[in-house]
């Protein structure tokens, strides 16, 4: 049987005999840039990570998460083509995705519809699916984290950065390996990462963040500083209390209830996907759009996270 990672390999070349490389940046991070790169044979525009090997301080960690990309092969995560290495840097050469981040793609419709969160997520649960079918573990799962693959209305949306993610195999039938490090962000991440226990599961939590921030425009869990923001997770207390919520189905409160909850009580991305939420947007035309204040605490919330 081929797989998919025999196909993506370490290109030999020098990456400018391969690519010509565009001059603007599309987006930095802490390890490197992001640029467009057009295939000087076929033309094909893709996308180009530039990572200095001076930044890469966890090797083992870095070869990981291109072993994940070139195992991986979904319609809502992102793709890799190939990879280049040289004396200062490594490049990946993945799918291009020109549609910007989830929350600003939000901002921009100028109105939003719980159908149309409804579409969104279940994307994010696909890939979350397939990721645990494959014993991955994506432990960073966050807005900034999902790219829209175009600028169409209809586009879909791409997972990215498995820079903390985890293979997690299963030990004996029936029992999964569990996890001690304490990874990901503030706002997304679960008590029982906090405990230095977890398995999986982790990823709906932070799923089921998402979507709460989705439908009204601020976090479950939030305060001043990081150490606030922890406190309220490992207390696990939220609410539907804000106006917001009034226009809020029952069936999207059942499904959150049902993620941010204690990992005994949580649902599978399997079972999120099969709950009665999606069902009931299933041939709709998304008529229910929400007050424009949560807009308003969309951008507040966004550029507070950035900072």
């Amino acid at each position: 049987m081929i797989k998919k990672s025999m196909m993506i390999t370490k290109n030999e070349k020098p990456i400018k005999d391969v690519y010509k490389m565009d001059k603007k940046a599309l987006g930095s991070g802490t390890y490197g840039v992001v640029c467009k790169v057009t295939h000087l044979k076929t033309g094909q525009e893709r996308a180009c990570k530039t990572i200095s090997r001076k930044k890469i301080k966890n090797w083992e960690r870095f070869e990981l998460e291109v072993k994940i990309l070139q195992t991986v092969d979904h319609p809502h995560i992102l793709k890799l083509y190939e990879y280049f290495e040289d004396t200062k840097n490594v490049y990946l050469i993945t799918e291009l995705c020109t549609g910007g981040e989830l929350f600003d793609k939000i901002i921009e419709k100028e109105q939003f519809e719980e159908g149309y969160a409804s579409r969104v997520f279940k994307q994010i649960l696909q890939a979350i699916n397939y990721c645990h079918a494959q014993d991955i573990v994506h432990r960073d799962l966050k807005p900034e984290n999902f790219l829209y693959e175009t600028k169409d209305e209809k586009s879909g949306i791409k997972v990215i950065d498995f820079g903390l993610s985890k293979i997690c195999h299963t030990k004996n039938i029936g029992k999964i390996e569990r996890m001690k490090t304490r990874a990901g962000t503030p706002y997304y991440i679960s008590p029982e990462v906090l405990a230095g226990n977890y398995d999986k599961s982790c990823d709906l939590w932070s799923a089921g963040c998402i979507l709460y921030i989705l439908l009204c425009g601020y976090p479950p869990f939030y305060g001043d500083d990081d150490q606030a923001i922890l406190k309220m997770v490992q207390d696990g207390k939220y609410d539907f209390d804000g106006d917001e919520w009034d226009e809020v189905s029952k069936e999207a409160k059942d499904l959150i209830k049902k993620l941010i909850a204690k990992p005994e009580k949580r649902l599978t991305a399997q079972e999120a996907l099969d709950h009665k939420w999606f069902k009931m947007w299933k041939g709709q035309n998304e008529p229910k759009s929400f007050k424009k204040r949560n807009l308003k605490s969309f951008k507040h919330f966004m550029k507070n996270s950035k900072l």
